[in-house]
């Protein structure tokens, strides 16, 4: 099978080949992604209007590059995918009315995708994991532990009650004057940081539902900053480290107290998998290597370029789909929320706005 993958629902605009073997392989023969962040920088966060306009303007040229690069014609294709949601909705709706029109055109089988279930299945890409197996995605707007028991077959085992942790490492950016993007300015800081001088809150450690909290612990960084003002070079690094720090512990516990969960309801899974943009941390990447390993499960994170938004991501889950008939008509629409796990209630950081938990 040969699927074209189109992301767009947000800032990122991508476009990727993948080609999956008769063993069930996956290979990427394009990956093209074009990046935003010069679009926004001087905003300090995502612009929705300009991220759908430039989504307009560049997203044929990468899809030819794509599929120049990876020497394949529309007629070979078996299927088109796009991300259809969750996301920003005019962003949305760029990528997947191109997906449509190339489906029409060339005849080909259309299938929308949910961006966060190709999160959750790009392990499978990398690393051919079988099902059921222990998901944290963590990204910008998401922060869930799942059990993922098949495609399309999810089940929320716990969610953040408010700032998922990708947004969290933002604000602390933004509050702390570090350059748009946030995240990965915290994570260079608190490299040179100590994270021991600041004495920052663990929110829900130890409680045996896997939610998480990160609002409390944000607001404790201002404190803390508001306190040692004005901030030296010193005092931003050391906390971003003890931020940082306080994260990773909450993470860790929090994942035990899912893993604890999963395996009473469907018993060991087989591996522990980490997707989304905050999988590329190295901080939570190594602490969580060290719980797996503890915990006798296999440990598996994408590559960082996996991990963020791309357009691989939307071809293997696309293939994924097709290869169980699950395809879409002409008329399916973008949804700006669309959660995983459809019988949970609503929760913030769970695909869909909604009462707190």
């Amino acid at each position: 099978m040969l699927a074209l993958g189109i992301e767009t629902t947000c800032d990122e605009t991508a476009a990727a080949i993948i080609r999956c073997g008769a063993d069930g392989k996956g290979e990427i023969l394009a990956n093209e992604i074009a990046s935003q962040i010069a679009d926004h920088a001087a905003y300090g966060g995502v612009v929705p209007e300009i991220a759908a306009r430039a989504h307009v303007e560049v997203l044929d040229a990468l899809i030819k590059h794509a599929m120049t690069k990876a020497g394949v014609s529309f007629n070979e294709l078996s299927c088109i995918a796009a991300a259809a949601g969750p996301g920003l909705m005019g962003c949305v709706l760029v990528g997947l009315t191109t997906a449509k029109t190339l489906a029409l055109v060339a005849n080909k089988p259309l299938v929308a995708v949910n961006h966060l279930e190709a999160h959750a299945l790009t392990p499978r890409l990398t690393d051919q994991v079988p099902f059921p197996y222990l998901l944290l995605l963590v990204s910008g707007g998401h922060t869930q532990l799942l059990a993922v028991q098949g495609v399309g077959q999810y089940k929320r085992l716990g969610t953040t009650i408010d700032d998922a942790i990708g947004e969290a490492f933002d604000k602390v950016a933004k509050m702390l004057g570090l350059p748009y993007p946030g995240g990965p300015e915290v994570e260079k800081q608190a490299m040179n940081g100590n994270p021991e001088r600041f004495d920052l809150p663990r929110p829900l450690l130890g409680r045996r539902e896997p939610d998480f909290s990160l609002s409390g612990l944000k607001t404790a960084v201002r404190i803390a900053a508001e306190m040692q003002a004005p901030l030296s070079a010193t005092d931003i690094a050391d906390l971003c480290a003890s931020f940082q720090a306080a994260v990773v512990d909450v993470i860790v516990d929090r994942v035990r107290a899912a893993l604890r969960s999963f395996r009473e309801q469907f018993g060991t899974p087989n591996a522990l998998v980490v997707a989304g943009g905050v999988g590329s941390n190295q901080s939570i990447r190594c602490s969580l290597q060290r719980f797996s390993a503890s915990a006798g499960i296999r440990f598996i994170v994408p590559p960082a370029d996996l991990c963020t938004d791309n357009g691989a991501m939307i071809a293997w889950a696309g293939i994924e789909r097709f290869a169980l008939g699950m395809v879409d008509d002409i008329y399916i629409t973008g949804r700006p929320r669309w959660p995983l796990d459809e019988t949970a209630p609503p929760a913030l950081g769970s695909g869909r706005y909604g009462a707190r938990v």
